[in-house]
């Protein structure tokens, strides 16, 4: 990876790069009955309404809450992720879009998967080689829409300031992450409702990943 570029962008994985099959209210029914189970959680906690990473905050703040059972917990989500990733599609125009932004910028993937689904996903799709470095949940210490991620790389390069970075993702919960790290954010796809309830403003909202080359 040349290091003369000092710019990078940030991508979000699922939905942005990769068409997701991953089931989310499968996933996050799963956490939720190891939570109820366990007495980490109230039966009557509306899980429908929470995201994923959400649920598994509720659960580590419980003092029900030991090693074992997060490990269940990330156990569940991972086999979950695993069957959506398998078989995963590239969203239209990615790879041209890639090729052509990374020979001048660096390119970083932030994802809340596994790093191990994460990866085997991004080399099927035959794009993992288009990333300096694929971040996903064993990086953060809490999950987007944290900012964990996008801090551990802007680490990556003390010397750039935060103008030199951008990220690109379909959640507000990518948005949030983006915006609490005082970098730019540009939204594809999404839903612009759910970014204005959420606070999130993007720099620019697109349709089709080719628009990216016109911005950058």
């Amino acid at each position: 990876m040349s290091h003369h570029y000092n710019k990078g962008i940030i991508f979000d994985m699922d939905n942005t790069l990769l068409k997701s099959k991953i089931d989310f209210p499968r996933m996050k029914h799963a956490i939720f009955q190891v939570l109820v189970e366990n007495g980490c959680c109230q039966p009557e906690v509306d899980w429908r309404s929470h995201t994923a990473s959400q649920l598994i905050e509720i659960g580590r703040r419980s003092a029900q809450m030991t090693q074992e059972l997060e490990d269940e917990m990330w156990a569940a989500v991972t086999a979950v992720e695993k069957e959506g990733m398998h078989g995963a599609v590239l969203e239209e125009y990615a790879v041209e879009v890639l090729a052509e932004l990374q020979q001048r910028y660096q390119l970083y993937i932030l994802t809340n998967n596994a790093s191990a689904a994460a990866v085997e996903a991004l080399q099927e799709t035959g794009i993992a080689h288009y990333f300096s470095q694929i971040v996903a949940r064993e990086q953060m210490t809490e999950l987007k829409p944290s900012s964990s991620g996008v801090h551990y790389i802007l680490r990556q390069h003390p010397e750039w300031s935060v103008d030199a970075w951008t990220m690109i993702g379909d959640s507000w919960i990518d948005g949030k992450a983006a915006q609490d790290a005082d970098i730019r954010f540009i939204a594809y796809q999404s839903e612009a409702q759910e970014m204005e309830r959420r606070g999130v403003r993007p720099y620019a909202t697109l349709s089709d990943l080719r628009e990216l080359l016109a911005i950058f």
